[in-house]
């Protein structure tokens, strides 16, 4: 393991762990050595940079690493193709713009930004010539505030016209939302509805059905309920309360300049947005790894005992430490991923979690336990390596700033946010960094604990087995295969957005890009489920082939890491071949895209007697299999029809 080095490395350590007061001072000495860095070593600097770019850092800093991007865009090339973002509003949208650009940079994100002229944004939208429609957006950000509310009702309407009217408003953008998607596919984000400060009606304002309040309330609840797949609701309401709706809405920034809010607020603003984009091109998270003491409990366990450490009710410090653990159980109830990374004997480490009466976190919430007295970042390493996820999938919490260093230095990919001294803190500093934003939660999700548990028996079943089709057959494997359907479309979504090693061309689509495909008649697409005697692997394989002049076309064909080489590849060929077959096709043509992940499917399509058509410049390869010359492969799975 390699550590980062260099004088800009330790800057940025004093810069991003510096106290409030002084973080500007050390800022602006990291500034100065990254202009220095730009030229004689871009990509270090560039790495530097995406590290620095945080939620809580103030506007003008934010502004310093805008124009610092923009510098190193002419020295580092974009490593994909740009994510292409339409904004429309009828505010001022450019520091938003320039903010959520900057937010995806430091994701690794190259992005391509339009944004309507001021106050044209619906005009935008219906007319099929304007330049939105030229951009041919992937995203389109819809920055709707308060002002933008169509209907207000008159204090004398009944609750019925209320509701009629909340109604009224929502399929007014709903109808936006429909043409954006009928005429670009895109996904569509649009906030709900900040309130304003001020309450006419005082305390009365949320409680009478025509209250500004309580309509907007009403006209909220309306778009969180929307179940159109292309479409997500942006929590403004929920942005603007956090800041202070006196602080949001400071009017003299927007009667001078019509911004959304006070400049400082953009930026967390921006980064919220952001961090929906990134979700959808499947870079959130996955996997929260913990340290103990002083981190889930106050004090050591292996010097105070588990009566010692300060943990539950009646003590601040200790309840302190209990919201954490509530926290982090919620993340890992909606799918997050949670591991142990402890200095400590192993024991000692887990009596907490049996023996302690106010530990909300159980063993069984574990996915890897790790305590040992070696170095945190080996131990890190170690448990990407166990859970079979990269390190770009981790968030690590640590109390210690030393140990915060060290795996900063050594595992850059891993996200190491700065904790605050006072426990009490934990969950709003984790909060707002938004690690693991997600577009839906799915029934995968809520049992992706259980899943990689079962993957380490199976891991155990298989290392005492002597031989590979004993151990498949002893599986007892059960597979469904199913077209993409409204049930399976988000799932389909994360795992074309997240899966990496197999995935023959990395291609990323979005929900609506999917729904899209699932409506053509010239798509088949195909999801598949597995189970076996140790449990429900869940949705784990996705397919997606086009039609094209009597040929099968693989476009997207990816699996979890989690089931590879247990013959699901073998049996989805067979399915594919038999829809082949059906439409009277002569040939399934796939194609591989290299990429630094997947290179353990280079000989995918070789291993299933594909025939070799060519070769790219970049190691990609195009491959054929006629179907007369196809027969079913063996393997030991038992389709389920559904």
């Amino acid at each position: 393991m390699v550590a980062e080095s260099g004088g800009l490395l330790s800057s940025f350590e004093r810069y991003i762990s510096a106290p409030g007061g002084d973080r500007r001072t050390h800022f602006l000495a990291f500034r100065k050595l990254l202009k220095e860095s730009i030229l004689s070593a871009p990509k270090q600097a560039s790495s530097a940079l995406r590290r620095a770019i945080t939620p809580t850092m103030d506007y003008t800093t934010a502004c310093d690493c805008i124009r610092l991007a923009k510098r190193l865009q002419s020295h580092v090339s974009a490593p994909v193709e740009p994510v292409r973002i339409a904004i429309v509003g009828s505010g001022t949208t450019t520091q938003l713009a320039e903010l959520i650009g900057l937010f995806c940079f430091s994701k690794g994100l190259s992005t391509d930004i339009y944004e309507s002229a001021f106050g044209v944004g619906a005009q935008d939208i219906l007319d099929a010539e304007s330049g939105l429609y030229e951009h041919e957006p992937h995203v389109v950000f819809i920055a709707s505030s308060f002002r933008e509310l169509r209907e207000r009702p008159d204090l004398e309407v009944s609750r019925s016209e209320v509701d009629r009217l909340a109604e009224k408003e929502v399929n007014h953008w709903q109808k936006l939302w429909q043409t954006l998607h009928d005429r670009t596919g895109c996904l569509v984000v649009q906030n709900n509805f900040d309130r304003p400060p001020w309450q006419p009606l005082g305390n009365f304002e949320v409680a009478h059905p025509a209250g500004r309040a309580s309509f907007l309330n009403e006209v909220n609840r309306n778009l969180a309920r929307t179940d159109l797949p292309f479409v997500v609701i942006h929590d403004l309401s929920h942005i603007s309360a956090c800041s202070g709706r006196w602080n949001w809405a400071d009017q003299r920034f927007y009667h001078h300049a019509k911004l959304p809010c006070a400049p400082e607020l953009l930026v967390d603003y921006a980064h919220s947005v952001a961090s929906i984009i990134i979700a959808g091109r499947g870079l959130s998270k996955k996997c929260l790894v913990l340290d103990l003491d002083n981190t889930l409990w106050g004090g050591v366990i292996g010097d105070d005992g588990v009566g010692g450490i300060r943990l539950g009710q009646g003590d601040a410090e200790g309840e302190a430490y209990i919201a954490f653990q509530r926290y982090v159980l919620d993340l890992q109830e909606r799918g997050v991923i949670l591991a142990v990374c402890s200095k400590n004997e192993d024991d000692a480490a887990r009596i907490p979690f049996l023996e302690h009466p106010e530990m909300l976190l159980k063993l069984d919430h574990i996915a890897c336990f790790v305590a040992n007295w070696n170095d945190k970042a080996t131990n890190i390493a170690r448990i990407a390596n166990e859970l079979n996820i990269g390190t770009d999938s981790l968030v690590f919490v640590d109390d210690n700033p030393a140990e915060r260093s060290v795996v900063r230095q050594f595992l850059p990919n891993v996200e190491v946010p700065e904790m605050p001294a006072d426990a009490a803190k934990y969950v709003e500093t984790l909060d707002r960094h938004r690690y693991f934003q997600t577009l839906a939660i799915s029934s995968e999700d809520r049992m992706r604990t259980e899943y990689y548990r079962s993957s380490s028996q199976r891991q155990v079943a298989e290392s005492s087995a002597t031989d590979i089709e004993d151990y498949l057959a002893s599986l007892e494997m059960k597979a469904s295969i199913a077209p993409i359907s409204e049930f399976s479309l988000q799932r389909a979504a994360q795992l074309t957005n997240k899966s990496n090693q197999f995935n023959l061309t990395t291609r990323r689509y979005t929900a609506a890009e999917i729904s899209a495909r699932v409506e053509s008649e010239d798509w088949v697409t195909r999801v598949v489920s597995l189970s076996d005697r140790f449990g429900d692997n869940g949705l784990i394989s996705v397919l997606l082939a086009r039609r094209i002049e009597g040929r099968l076309v693989i476009d997207t064909w990816l699996m979890s890491c989690r089931v590879l080489k247990r013959g699901v590849e073998k049996l989805l060929l067979d399915h594919l071949c038999g829809i082949a077959q059906d439409f009277g096709m002569r040939a399934i043509d796939g194609e591989y895209i290299p990429t630094q992940k997947n290179r353990i499917v280079a000989q995918h399509y070789e291993g299933l007697g594909f025939v070799l058509q060519g070769t790219a410049a970049n190691g990609g390869s195009t491959w054929r299999l006629d179907i007369q010359n196809w027969s079913p492969g063996d393997h030991h799975i038992t389709e389920i029809q559904t």
